[in-house]
């Protein structure tokens, strides 16, 4: 009978169909209260209380006076503090940093810090606007007697403090200790600020022409990388070249005896760009020989056509019977046939790199922007020495890059 009680009391109402949530909420609650008539803020619900005062006795505060360590004049502020921490010292005090300049006396002025360029008075004013202004030596020049004394830079005045900052380390160091004293370049600095303006005070064409300059030395450093990749290429080419020949010769003076083991731990390094590098079959299983004529994928298909025709002209069957010493041979052959296409290839790309700087001094001997051809002075690498002069006209309508040309000779087809 209770739970049955209970269970009629809190009973709850349905929501009509059609009606949104939202709505029936703002008419009945589960408990049937009405909705409230004015917003309330009470702990139950989404809010929750920001902050729980206690039952404590609060700290007393009081209106006291103040004066700040980093003023001299003595002034008297007010501000609300704790009574606890009355007569206690103003804690920003701490942030009050000065900088320690150096005091000499008569006697060290007299005997290491005169100059006949600066007076003592003129030496005393400068230290003092340095302890006034904190090293500010841009205020020091603005509030500098220029009247009284001679007229003098920033760096002027920065010159002599720390050269008497240095004196003065010196004399007063104890024998045997490790100085860190401060150096003023003055010169350097002078000509630091003449640089800036200068870099500040230039015209749009100086900056469009500085801009054009840059891009033009970056293709001259790229095309310069570019043509030593292709100086290493053609050196390893060479070399596999006389690598092949010197093997040649060797294998056939030496007597034809069956050593397997001595050859493969004997054989002589061959550069990997030496032809090609055919694929060893050493895994367990039968092979066939035509699967070692097989050319590798890392030949390119232009390779592989040219080596066709090459081997057609020389009347060698493209398939021939792959008995063990045919298959040796052929390999070896088409090795040294491929090796053979690469140095022609570069033989033929440093024939139109030379053409190529022909024509720019044909047409910059045209234009009288360089002298006469220096053929004696020719340069060690193959390239002769232009011999360029400034030229009268525009940075723009000259031809700065006269050591490469940016075009290969691709579109050219030459006859393997």
């Amino acid at each position: 009978q209770k739970k049955s009680k209970k269970s009629s009391e809190t009973l709850t109402f349905k929501r009509p169909e059609g009606m949104h949530r939202e709505v029936y909420a703002l008419l009945y609650s589960d408990k049937k209260d009405a909705p409230p008539l004015l917003p309330s803020d009470t702990t139950q619900g989404y809010r929750t209380v920001k902050a729980k005062l206690g039952s404590k006795k609060v700290r007393p505060w009081k209106w006291m006076p103040f004066t700040n360590p980093a003023r001299k004049d003595g002034a008297m502020f007010y501000h609300w503090r704790r009574a606890a921490e009355e007569g206690k010292d103003y804690p920003f005090a701490r942030f009050n940093k000065t900088v320690q300049v150096p005091v000499y006396s008569e006697q060290e002025y007299q005997m290491y810090l005169h100059d006949d360029a600066w007076t003592k008075a003129e030496t005393d004013h400068l230290f003092d606007l340095a302890r006034r202004f904190d090293l500010r030596f841009v205020v020091i020049h603005d509030r500098y007697d220029h009247q009284q004394f001679k007229k003098r830079s920033v760096e002027d005045l920065k010159e002599r403090y720390y050269h008497i900052c240095a004196k003065l380390a010196n004399i007063r160091a104890a024998p045997g200790t490790d100085l860190k004293i401060p150096v003023f370049d003055a010169g350097h600095e002078r000509r630091r600020k003449e640089q800036l303006e200068r870099l500040y005070n230039r015209t749009p064409e100086q900056v469009a022409e500085e801009e054009y300059l840059i891009q033009e030395l970056r293709k001259i450093e790229t095309r310069k990388k570019e043509r030593e990749k292709r100086t290493q290429d053609l050196q390893k080419l060479i070399t596999a070249a006389d690598t092949t020949t010197e093997q040649r010769r060797a294998e056939r003076k030496a007597p034809k005896k069956k050593l397997p083991q001595k050859k493969e731990t004997e054989k002589p390094a061959v550069p990997e760009t030496a032809g090609i590098k055919f694929p060893d079959f050493k895994s367990a299983g039968v092979t066939l020989r035509s699967q070692r004529m097989k050319l590798p994928s890392s030949v390119g298909q232009k390779k592989i056509k040219a080596l066709e025709q090459m081997l057609m002209e020389l009347g060698v069957d493209l398939n021939p019977m792959p008995t063990e010493e045919i298959v040796q041979m052929f390999n070896e052959l088409r090795s040294d046939l491929v090796l053979l296409y690469e140095l022609k290839q570069a033989f033929a790309n440093c024939e139109y790199e030379l053409q190529m700087l022909r024509h720019r001094y044909e047409a910059l001997a045209k234009a009288g922007s360089i002298g006469p051809l220096n053929v004696e002075g020719a340069h060690p690498d193959g390239q002769a020495g232009l011999g360029i002069e400034e030229g009268k006209g525009d940075a723009k309508d000259q031809i700065i890059d006269v050591v490469g040309a940016p075009l290969t000779p691709n579109s050219v087809r030459r006859k393997v």
